[in-house]
């Protein structure tokens, strides 16, 4: 199965903090890594999924769960 890259610019919770860098994990993205840029809070994804959509859906659906995290944007490598 291939891997997609991709990055999900979120809001609201602070994801730098312990427990929820946790929670992230708990949510089912182990597969991702949590950063900041000027104030801007993103999740980078390495997802494996059949399509670059599925990818993108199901991480959404993950970061979902916990509660205070909105997405706010995806980023694809290759475009906006």
């Amino acid at each position: 199965m291939p891997t997609h890259r991709f990055t999900l610019v979120v809001e609201g919770a602070d994801l730098q903090t312990e427990p929820l860098i946790d929670a992230v994990f708990e949510a089912g993205c182990g597969d991702s890594t949590v950063g900041r840029s000027c104030g801007v809070q993103y999740v980078d994804f390495d997802r494996e999924a059949p399509s670059l959509s599925e990818a993108i859906q199901s991480a959404i659906r993950d970061l979902s769960r916990i509660q205070g995290v909105r997405i706010a944007r995806v980023i694809h490598p290759s475009g906006p």
